[in-house]
């Protein structure tokens, strides 16, 4: 029997349902990404893809570090404000927010994983060894 997890992020089991339809199907941009950041590549941290986090599915979140990934694609320059209030909604939970283009991604992915690397750090330093 499958844990429900909906009441622990606060989601609907439409939500959750939404979710796996995305992840069923996702975007060049979001498997070249996902290929990088699955089974703890980066930095030994853990990933989650098409997460659902409240009303919202983030293309990918670090839960660990409340941190989401979001990847844009060309609608999203015609949603501004939709987007701005959606991260806005999401920082209000306490998740910190990096969007991507589909173009970064796709041609530039280790500038894209070294600003991954860098918000995880800041967000979760090492601890010293002293």
């Amino acid at each position: 029997m499958r844990k429900d997890t909906s009441r622990i992020r606060g989601t609907t089991p439409e939500v959750e349902q939404a979710a796996r339809r995305l992840r069923q199907e996702p975007t060049r941009a979001e498997v070249c990404l996902w290929q990088a950041l699955r089974r703890r590549q980066l930095a030994g941290l853990k990933f989650r893809f098409q997460y659902p986090v409240g009303r919202f599915i983030a293309d990918f979140c670090c839960p660990s570090l409340k941190l989401i990934i979001e990847i844009d694609g060309g609608i999203h320059d015609r949603q501004k404000p939709y987007d701005e209030a959606r991260t806005q909604q999401l920082q209000a939970f306490g998740y910190r927010v990096l969007r991507f283009s589909n173009k970064e991604v796709l041609t530039n992915l280790p500038n894209v994983l070294t600003q991954i690397h860098h918000q995880a750090k800041t967000d979760f330093p090492p601890e010293s060894g002293g």
